[in-house]
């Protein structure tokens, strides 16, 4: 493209508006469906199926391990197969601060493009508004995702039982942490990145080569802490869980003390919850460290039923070194702002 900044023609629907299309977006998001240039995609898909949305305003939009739009692919994939399902079609709508540069445009689109190939995603429909100059911050993202139910019964938080083993994918507090010493020009972290990452394959190979799983979740926003409460209640159990199990890199750590944060509460983009029968952990953790994000797969904890815990069913209980326990509660508000 010859023009080197967004116009408000560009979300016109005109001229500008064809060669933003063909040039950029087509270029690399094309495939058959989306190349028909209908009003709406017409899919190929049977059988029960899922479906997320989700909205991306992260600040900044470039960190170390991804961007805005990588993350927009990750989040919404991760979340279609978190009920057990194949991730199959996105939808892409973008909202551009008149003025950004048409190649940070590019470069975004690029790496979604890529993040797209390696879950095996098609996007498949989208849209693109430009608007006045501080009417959005550079650029704002909505994807949603569609895909096929893989399991006779979607995993669900509701599903987890007392005596079923808690694992977790690798370390936590990640991109939290990332996300926020770039924003703030903070220097302490500067071997950690953002985990954004499709967790889609390793879904599909625990259903198929481990089988019964109760639930699967990503802990994004609220982190570890919140999710496992959501699922505690959902369920009506006890969770308890082994502080000195759950990974966390000294870094993050080091990080959070500095600032007075919870690694526990920090967001994931590239970690999942998966919560299944004792007897399957060990084969699932195996599974796991075998593959690509999923080498630090670790068990964090335990289901209880309530009368044979400390706590109240719909509470996490926090296991410490020591042996002493301590209520871990769900994040009261944001701990973050804009950290996706």
């Amino acid at each position: 493209m010859n023009e080197s900044t967004l116009l408000l023609d560009h979300g016109s629907g005109g001229m500008a508006s064809n060669r933003l299309i063909g040039d950029l977006f087509f270029k690399h998001f094309g495939n058959p469906i989306l190349n028909e240039m209908n009003d709406a995609a017409l899919l190929d898909i049977s059988g029960p199926i899922t479906m997320s949305t989700d909205s991306y305003t992260v600040d900044p939009i470039f960190f170390p391990g991804g961007n805005i739009g990588t993350l927009a692919i990750h989040g919404t994939v991760n979340d279609v197969a978190m009920l057990g399902a194949k991730p199959r079609y996105i939808s892409c709508g973008f909202i551009i601060e008149e003025g950004l540069e048409m190649s940070t445009l590019e470069k975004i689109v690029i790496e979604m493009a890529e993040a797209a190939k390696e879950a095996d995603v098609l996007i498949v429909t989208g849209d693109t508004k430009v608007v006045p100059r501080g009417c959005v911050d550079k650029i704002f993202i909505n994807t949603t995702g569609i895909g096929e139910l893989i399991l006779p019964e979607a995993t669900s938080g509701a599903h987890a039982k007392p005596g079923d083993a808690i694992l977790v994918s690798g370390t936590m507090g990640d991109h939290g942490l990332t996300v926020l010493s770039n924003r703030e020009g903070l220097n302490f972290a500067t071997d950690v990145q953002s985990d954004s990452a499709p967790l889609n394959h390793i879904v599909a190979a625990l259903i198929q080569e481990i089988g019964d799983i109760h639930v699967l979740r990503d802990p994004t926003r609220g982190g570890l802490a919140t999710t496992l409460n959501e699922i505690a209640v959902q369920s009506n159990v006890t969770i308890n869980l082994k502080e000195n199990q759950v990974p966390v890199r000294e870094s993050v750590r080091n990080g959070c003390s500095f600032l007075g944060l919870d690694p526990f509460y920090l967001a994931n983009e590239g970690k999942l919850i998966c919560i299944l029968p004792q007897e399957k952990a060990e084969a699932a953790l195996n599974l796991m460290r075998s593959m690509k994000y999923g080498e630090e797969a670790t068990q964090v904890g335990t289901v209880l039923a309530p009368e044979d815990s400390p706590a109240k069913a719909g509470q996490v209980i926090l296991e410490t070194p020591l042996g002493g326990h301590r209520l871990l509660n769900m994040l009261e508000g944001e701990q973050l702002p804009r950290i996706c």
